[in-house]
């Protein structure tokens, strides 16, 4: 059985599929098209208690999504996707992007 906090950590097929719909099936970052099942990427690491919802999830090809997770390039790509998720949401909150256990 699942804890609270991995079933709220998980990304779900219908919130991939709207997150995917939401970026017009491509990359967020170099405009890439790829399938739905990248929309995949966490703004906020599953590791830190990022939540597997839509203003938290975003589409990136295999090659954006590495370097966003592992190279130097992660800051200024995080800037670029925070301004994205705030055009997106207008109340869009790093603050609700993260697991709290008692909510």
């Amino acid at each position: 059985m699942k804890s609270k906090r991995t079933k709220a950590l998980e990304i779900s097929k219908k919130v991939k599929l709207k997150v995917w719909e939401r970026d017009n099936r491509r990359c967020i970052f170099c405009g890439r098209y790829v399938d739905w099942n990248f929309a995949n990427s966490h703004y906020i690491k599953r590791s830190q208690g990022g939540l597997g919802i839509e203003e938290n999830i975003m589409t990136n090809c295999i090659n954006c999504h590495n370097d966003f997770e592992e190279t130097s390039r992660r800051k200024e790509m995080k800037i670029f996707a925070k301004n994205y998720f705030m055009a997106k949401y207008p109340n869009w909150n790093e603050n609700n992007l993260i697991y709290r256990k008692w909510r």
